[in-house]
């Protein structure tokens, strides 16, 4: 496999890669780079959730999703939960559980999406990144449940988050 690296921005590399497939013919495929996130569905209650409504300029439009952020290098995962939900809410969570990784469009990036509930939360102030334009809502789950099925949620990772969460109450 050959690798031409097109553009490195501020979290992604750009990749197109040849390779060969077992019949001998040479394929190209973009490939885009990224550190991993983490997804944090922030519980206040067994009847609560907190959502942000987050402007995302990619698709000009406003989506209900909830906190994530980029990995650091070498920043443990559950230290990134607790950074990227104080900026985003401003809450703060004593307890944290996780519920594993995903992968978005692994057809096209390899970022790893990796899942927590934030609970026991205690409110502060948030501190969103000067380019965010986030607003934090409590949201009852019943709610937030509908809201995906609907389609009022349309962002893949915060419908996972609150389904797999729905899904593991009713065990």
């Amino acid at each position: 496999m050959s690798v031409e690296v097109v553009h490195v921005g501020r979290r992604i590399r750009v990749e197109v890669n040849t390779l060969r497939t077992p019949d001998g013919k040479d394929i190209r495929r973009d490939a885009i780079r990224h550190p991993g996130a983490v997804v944090i569905l922030p519980v206040l209650d067994t009847e609560r959730v907190v959502l942000l409504r987050n402007f995302r300029f990619v698709i000009g439009d406003t989506l209900w999703e909830v906190p994530a952020g980029t990995v650091e290098p070498n920043e443990p995962l559950e230290a990134c939960a607790r950074r990227e939900l104080l900026e985003e809410t401003g809450y703060t969570a004593a307890t944290w559980r996780s519920l594993g990784y995903l992968y978005a469009s692994p057809g096209l990036i390899d970022e790893k999406l990796h899942l927590f509930v934030a609970e026991g939360l205690t409110p502060g102030t948030a501190r969103p990144e000067p380019d965010e334009q986030l607003e934090p809502v409590v949201v009852p789950l019943a709610d937030a449940i509908r809201m995906c099925l609907d389609g009022t949620i349309r962002d893949a990772k915060t419908v996972t988050a609150l389904l797999m969460w729905e899904r593991m109450q009713k065990r």
